[in-house]
């Protein structure tokens, strides 16, 4: 692929890839996700480069080439130079996703990048993080062990089929979110819209599926041992953080989510009529995303992508300046490399 430099840069759009899970539903068809005519969809991943999907573009001169494709012909003026580890293993840092879980995911850890690499060959760890898109009003989450568990009493318990005494439930509601570092035991459970931002990973050692079959009718893999070699049982009864303040100015209100070692998240508020305006230096790509109302993003050259939630876009490392405007309310995500 031979592009013009000066056109290769702007915010890219992507066109989702979906995945059918068992724990999904249909509720994906009201964010303007096309659903299959009948079945479930679990997971819409909306920015992604990885084995098991990848998203192509869906504007611009880079339309219908896959996101792997693109990093390749724009290396770090894409990712950034903060993310040059990421070009050295032939990975996107991050995934992006919006999941539908109708019922219950099945009780799970992520192992971190170590780990991964010595078991599962190049594939990263998983820290990774959710905002709550829409939440039943029983909805519910597990996160970390109950006090008092030890890694010998949630084998026993996997063995004698009692895990539920060892697992911390915590109430969610929409517009919360949830900071999940590798190493946590964690299931999202049913009747909640998430959105979630991680590492480019889709590795997940499973320990209980409440009992239930696959599409193909048998009982889906569990992943024990790996699993009890990375859950951090010190992560005992986690709360949900509140947002940290960042700066509040001309109607315009930033707020820390989560902060990692492999990405930032902030939640951003804007007035109607209010504008962000920042830059992509070469040093990080940005992510940015509206969660409710509608934002308009345009780089220094006029490009520029509307975004009805829920929408993402992908603001190249070397872009320059762009600005964030709104004609309504809006509630946006920024995610980028620190």
């Amino acid at each position: 692929m031979n592009t013009d430099k000066n056109n290769s840069l702007y915010p890219l759009l992507f066109k989702p890839v979906l995945k059918d899970y068992i724990w999904g539903g249909r509720a994906l068809a009201d964010l303007g996700r096309d659903l299959p005519p009948e079945g479930v969809i679990a997971e819409s991943w909306e920015i992604a480069a990885h084995d098991d999907g990848t998203t192509a573009v869906s504007n611009g001169i880079f339309t219908n080439h896959p996101l792997t494709a693109v990093q390749a012909e724009l290396g770090e003026r894409l990712i950034g130079t903060r993310s040059a580890w990421a070009a050295e293993r032939g990975k996107f840092p991050l995934l992006i996703k919006i999941l539908d879980a109708n019922r219950p995911l099945s009780v799970q850890v992520h192992p971190n990048d170590e780990y991964a690499l010595a078991h599962e060959g190049n594939e990263l760890g998983k820290s990774e993080m959710w905002v709550v898109l829409h939440a039943d009003d029983d909805a519910r989450v597990i996160l970390g062990v109950k006090a008092g568990t030890t890694k010998a009493m949630f084998k026993e318990g996997i063995e004698n089929g009692r895990l539920e005494p060892h697992l911390h439930y915590l109430p969610v509601k929409t517009g919360d979110h949830i900071c999940v570092p590798a190493g946590s035991l964690h299931a999202i459970m049913g009747g909640l819209l998430i959105a979630e931002i991680q590492q480019n990973s889709n590795t997940t050692y499973r320990v209980y599926d409440w009992n239930r079959m696959g599409h193909d009718g048998k009982p889906r893999p569990l992943h024990v041992e790996r699993a009890l070699d990375v859950i951090n049982f010190e992560q005992v009864e986690p709360a949900i953080c509140p947002p940290s303040p960042i700066a509040e100015a001309d109607g315009v209100r930033r707020a820390l989510l989560c902060r990692t070692p492999y990405f930032v998240t902030e939640r951003v508020e804007m007035e109607a009529g209010a504008v962000f305006n920042g830059r992509c230096d070469g040093s990080t790509f940005e992510i940015w995303g509206t969660i409710t109302g509608e934002a308009v993003v345009q780089d220094e050259r006029g490009n520029e992508v509307e975004l009805t939630a829920v929408a993402f876009t992908l603001l190249p490392a070397a872009l320059g300046n762009f600005t964030v405007r709104t004609t309504e309310k809006t509630t946006l995500l920024r995610t980028y490399v620190e």
